[in-house]
């Protein structure tokens, strides 16, 4: 692990670490607005059938006028998808009732719909009718910009391995700017999903190689603090979504608002420094000797540039270098036993940790409060909740940290089945606490999956592993459905898929100040040595007291006479 020991001499966290890990962090400020996007750019006003003549010319004082053409649903509110056939007048000053809309016969709209412009001026749900049989579409959008995302985490994990994480972030900033752009000039509902399922694809290279990069030039014990911090741009990007998206209330100007943007994070990212450890590993030492060199003249260590010459750096990472001559491939993360079982289990943390995610932070409008305080509601409740996590992560580890995280995420959302409805606010608090919970657990998966996977396939694996957290969030929205058929059984399946990743999560090797591996063999070598080590000590304190029982004699005594079988030295059983 000799990497980690270079990042100290030339200076561990200085100043180049911190302007590195700010200006990677920076564009998460806009990663929420666009995954959260279709809270706001697919909303449904307010609406009801368009009547001929008659609704354009209403106002507040003679909206009762629509009592004559609309009927009543079961709410005893207009209904938004029928009219009547013939105009009901003596409606208008009848008391408002049930019957009516069942006993009067009613026709579909056919000449459109009116939408209320006070909460949205234009949504893509408005302005192409996606209501009443077309309703499915507006989840449909989001579906397939996760599947975007998904499809770009298959690309753009294998593309950064093979040609280095600033190239592939880079081209993903781009990607944004000019495909979300192009999104707001979308003529049709088909031209605009294909715009958002290509800017999914672009938003996984972008998180992706940022989060590779932040972790290949920091030093172990900084990771959990970085890391955990880092997410809170991700955090305030919640809030600045719901700003945006109040000032501005037209789809299209949101769309452009919240990609522009990365027009300038392209032009600045050209001054990132690539991963030295993917050069190093890729036969490019001398360019990873120049960045290292340049890390230590930024961080006040010029001296170190003399001191670290390229026979320096490749002796420390020779074993590095050998393994990286053979090519990896995503088979290589279930060929070997520790690699598979880490793979196998981050897998379905994933899928959950996303699946309850958006579960909870999509379709805000169900909660019944206005739509914009909402966001900026589960966007605060980020803050506590994250700083909880640091503190876990810190002392507690990763692996209790993230098995914690998705049962408590469990046992919020199983609560709120009892929460009779009419308690609305007890209802939208126990929400918004699930949502922290989880919003911690992708803190903590992204950080502990880079800290699992080796330098030579770590971006192929966050590739692999987070393609079940796209399946996750496109799956999200799909469960909201199944409420016709029981009212509590979303949160069953949320609730029960929190449940079994948490208690999957403890099968995780913990990485608190483990140095990064590098190849495959380090990942095997130090947790089968673990493993080893446990397997002994219980196999000696099994003998130990074993001999208790056939020779008497005190725990203490025997455990100090025994040796290990395995080992030649006395095991000391605690």
């Amino acid at each position: 692990m000799g990497f980690a020991d270079l990042l100290n001499e030339v200076g561990g966290f200085g100043r180049f670490q911190l302007i590195h890990v700010t200006l990677l962090s920076v564009p998460g400020l806009l990663m929420a607005c666009q995954n959260l996007l279709n809270n706001f750019t697919a909303g449904v006003p307010d609406h009801h059938c368009r009547i001929p003549n008659i609704t354009a010319a209403l106002n507040e004082s003679t909206a009762s006028l629509l009592r004559a053409f609309i009927p009543l649903d079961s709410s005893l509110t207009l209904s938004k998808c029928s009219r009547y056939t013939d105009t009901q007048w003596h409606l208008i000053t009848e008391q408002l009732s049930h019957r009516n809309a069942t006993e009067l016969q009613t026709e579909g709209c056919a000449d459109g719909w009116t939408y209320d412009k006070t909460e949205f001026i234009s949504s893509i749900v408005s302005e192409w009718d996606l209501v009443c049989t077309l309703r499915p579409l507006k989840q449909m959008s989001q579906t397939i910009y996760m599947g975007g995302v998904l499809t770009g985490a298959i690309i753009f994990g294998g593309l950064s391995d093979r040609f280095g994480r600033k190239t592939i972030l880079i081209w993903s900033y781009f990607q944004v700017a000019v495909l979300g752009a192009f999104t707001a000039l979308s003529p049709s509902y088909v031209v605009y999903c294909t715009f958002r399922f290509l800017t999914g694809m672009s938003v996984s290279g972008v998180i992706l190689n940022g989060v590779s990069l932040k972790v290949e030039w920091i030093p172990t014990k900084t990771r959990t603090l970085v890391g955990t911090l880092s997410s809170f741009f991700f955090t305030f990007g919640q809030m600045i979504l719901a700003g945006v998206a109040y000032s501005l209330k037209d789809w299209r100007k949101i769309q452009v608002a919240v990609c522009l943007p990365f027009f300038i994070f392209f032009l600045y990212s050209w001054w990132f420094s690539e991963s030295a450890r993917w050069l190093v590993l890729n036969g490019r030492s001398e360019e990873a000797l120049k960045h290292l060199h340049h890390v230590a003249k930024m961080n006040g260590k010029p001296e170190m540039t003399e001191k670290i010459t390229l026979e320096v750096l490749e002796s420390h990472m020779q074993k590095e270098v050998q393994s990286s001559k053979s090519t990896h491939t995503a088979l290589d993360l279930l060929r070997t036993p520790t690699m598979r079982k880490i793979s196998m289990c981050l897998m379905v943390v994933w899928f959950s940790t996303s699946f309850a995610y958006y579960g909870l932070a999509m379709d805000l409008q169900k909660f019944g409060v206005n739509i914009y305080l909402m966001q900026i509601i589960f966007g605060a409740v980020d803050f506590p909740a994250k700083l909880i996590a640091l503190l876990m992560l810190s002392f507690l580890g990763r692996r209790l940290t993230q098995g914690m995280c998705l049962l408590v995420s469990a046992s919020v959302i199983f609560a709120n089945i009892f929460v009779p409805k009419d308690m609305q606010i007890t209802r939208t608090a126990l929400a918004v606490i699930g949502k922290g919970f989880t919003s911690a657990s992708f803190t903590c998966v992204y950080l502990f999956t880079g800290e699992l996977y080796p330098t030579v396939i770590r971006q192929t694996g966050m590739g692999f592993v987070s393609t079940m957290s796209r399946i996750g969030s496109m799956a999200a929205p799909a469960v909201l459905i199944l409420d016709e058929i029981l009212p509590a059984l979303p949160s069953i399946i949320y609730g029960g898929s929190a449940v079994v990743a948490g208690l999957i999560a403890f099968l995780l090797p913990e990485t608190l100040n483990i140095p990064l591996p590098d190849t495959i063999e380090d990942v095997e070598e130090k947790w089968e040595k673990k493993k080893q080590s446990i397997q002994e000590q219980t196999q000696s304190e099994s003998l130990v007291l074993q001999d208790i029982k056939q020779g008497g004699g005190t725990y203490e005594e025997n455990k100090s006479a025994h040796l290990c079988p395995l080992s030649e030295t006395p095991v000391e059983i605690k």
